[in-house]
């Protein structure tokens, strides 16, 4: 047993195999190959492999892909069902009244994917021109030089218990030493929020807004069953002052992808996201499609929703963060992949400059290269509309309609946004939700859920989900706010049971924390009133392992 770490070192070691990770190394290794400057790089991946914990809709904009690797068809990535007939409903309790398709959810060109399926293929395509991939490996300590700038990573140590201490199996983590690192973490990622603190990234910047998106696919026997149909909603179950909405994409082999979005802004402390998702597929218009059907899979992931105003400053001492690490994500679109992507790119073409010229050009450069982009444009136009959901459903369609038709997105003022943990209201401000019992047909509950997701974590290793002040859960969220955490999680993570020392008419409760649950959608660590809990990476391979979300 020794405290001595290994390591290993790199040009460039890139922190997450998502699409902007991915696309980072293939587009470092393609400059080396055209410009004959070999760079060593590396991705590493919590995952037990890729794809893993990758979760999304999804519908993929190819434009980014095609810049990457432009006979994508040829080389066979896994991009079949071509997006068709386009709908976006208003849900009133008892009917659907369809409404014009907004301009930037028309989905001509587009494709339904497993997004999944598409990072294993970025993968291998990033293996066969050189790339190292590191996948079961977490990411958890950042490794700085004497003057302060990142100098890598180091994997989480081996053969801990869950009270701290080594067993004999200990071995210490592996240190990843680079020139430059890449943070593509996802949404939420640990590390980022450890370097936007550190570096104090997100100064002058709105915070971050998110969202949390529940998916299930489902093999259904209809004929309403329509490979590239593509199907949006705003309204019932959720009030007109919460955002949120859902999607039906109709794939091949009589499958169809079923999910739910609520934005994490919500105000009422008894909404249940979850829930949410099981009444929507009770509707009228949505049941008749998955009657007689099976659901197969079950997910949920948050999502940064923020936009241009709340990404943060993209460059620090000795690296840059790339994806929805930085929040590149368009909302009214509901797609960021193709974002994603790009960013990954001009990350790798700033870092390959930075790398390979005599001068060695500052890394500041890839903020103003973003920024002469179709990305930064993108975003730009779309920025102000989903600040405007905190007027309520109506007043913010109305603007958006305003701000797309009359000022095309280039309305001379920026809207801003408000922390999600802090839009919470007291529970005795608020109505407690009525959410029926789950029939094991079309609505189910959080452990059934959770079994589809192949979800595993190794029992003696130290809770991830670490409370800052474990007294807080009680006094404050427990008693102000009715213990949210039970119901903003998807997986059945929080639980508050009482305890022997309590009486009938006065029990006493304690939060127990249900850590093997953890599909690792980071819900908690955003949505906590009083952000008491911390995410941090489990061991490598942990967690979930989606098929072909």
């Amino acid at each position: 047993m020794t405290d001595e770490r290994e390591f290993m070192e790199y040009d460039v070691v890139i922190v997450g195999a998502g699409p902007s990770g991915l696309s980072a190394a293939i587009r470092l290794k393609q400059l080396s190959n055209q410009h004959s400057h070999d760079l060593s790089v590396c991705v590493i991946e919590k995952g037990a492999e890729i794809g893993a914990h990758i979760l999304s809709g999804a519908i993929l904009e190819p434009r980014a892909l095609d810049e990457l690797i432009p006979d994508w068809k040829a080389l066979g990535a896994p991009i079949e069902v071509e997006a068709g007939d386009d709908r976006f409903v208003f849900l009133t309790q008892s009917s659907a009244i369809r409404l014009p398709t907004p301009p930037q959810m028309h989905n001509k060109g587009n494709y339904i994917i497993s997004l999944g399926r598409l990072t294993r293929w970025l993968g291998e395509q990033a293996e066969a021109l050189g790339v190292e991939i590191y996948p079961g490996f977490a990411a958890a300590e950042i490794l700085y030089s004497e003057d302060g700038s990142v100098k890598g990573i180091a994997t989480g140590d081996m053969g801990v218990d869950k009270n701290g201490e080594r067993l004999p199996t200990y071995e210490p983590g592996m240190e990843l030493r680079s020139a430059i690192t890449l943070f593509a973490e996802g949404c939420r990622g640990h590390l980022t929020q450890q370097l936007c603190e550190r570096f104090n990234l997100r100064k002058g910047k709105n915070p971050q807004t998110y969202g949390i998106g529940i998916k299930e696919i489902w093999e259904v026997d209809s004929p309403d069953v329509s490979p590239g149909k593509v199907w949006h909603s705003v309204g019932w179950p959720l009030d007109t002052s919460t955002y949120g909405g859902s999607f039906l994409y109709h794939l091949n082999n009589n499958q169809v992808a079923v999910g739910f979005v609520v934005g994490l802004d919500y105000q009422n402390p008894y909404l249940s996201p979850f829930e949410e998702f099981q009444r929507f597929k009770t509707h009228p218009a949505v049941k008749p499609l998955l009657t007689g059907g099976r659901r197969v899979a079950y997910g949920a992931r948050a999502l940064s929703e923020g936009g241009l105003q709340s990404i943060p400053e993209l460059v620090f001492p000795g690296g840059l963060l790339v994806g929805d690490a930085a929040g590149f994500l368009n909302t009214p679109k509901i797609k960021g992949i193709h974002t994603s992507m790009k960013s990954g790119m001009v990350a790798a073409e700033t870092v390959f400059e930075h790398l390979s010229t005599d001068a060695q050009s500052s890394l500041d450069s890839y903020t103003a290269r973003l920024q002469q982009s179709w990305l930064w444009e993108e975003l730009y136009r779309a920025r102000n509309i989903r600040p405007a959901f905190r007027w309520g459903l109506w007043p913010a369609i109305a603007y958006s309609g305003i701000d797309t038709y009359l000022f095309r997105g280039r309305a001379p003022w920026t809207l801003n946004h408000h922390a999600d943990h802090d839009r919470l209201k007291p529970a005795d401000q608020c109505q407690p939700i009525d959410y029926p019992k789950p029939d094991g047909v079309l609505t189910f509950d959080r452990n059934s859920s959770v079994f589809l997701t192949n979800t595993s974590h190794e029992e003696d290793q130290p809770c991830h989900l670490v409370l800052k002040e474990p007294s807080i859960a009680v006094e404050l969220n427990y008693k102000r706010y009715a213990g949210p955490e039970e119901r903003f999680c998807p997986a059945g993570v929080y639980e508050f049971i009482e305890t022997q020392s309590g009486d009938k008419e006065n029990p006493t409760h304690q939060l127990q924390i249900n850590a093997a649950n953890c599909i690792h959608c980071k819900t908690c660590d955003i949505k906590d009133y009083s952000q008491n809990i911390t995410w941090v990476s489990p061991l490598g391979g942990n967690g979930p392992n989606y098929e072909a979300m």
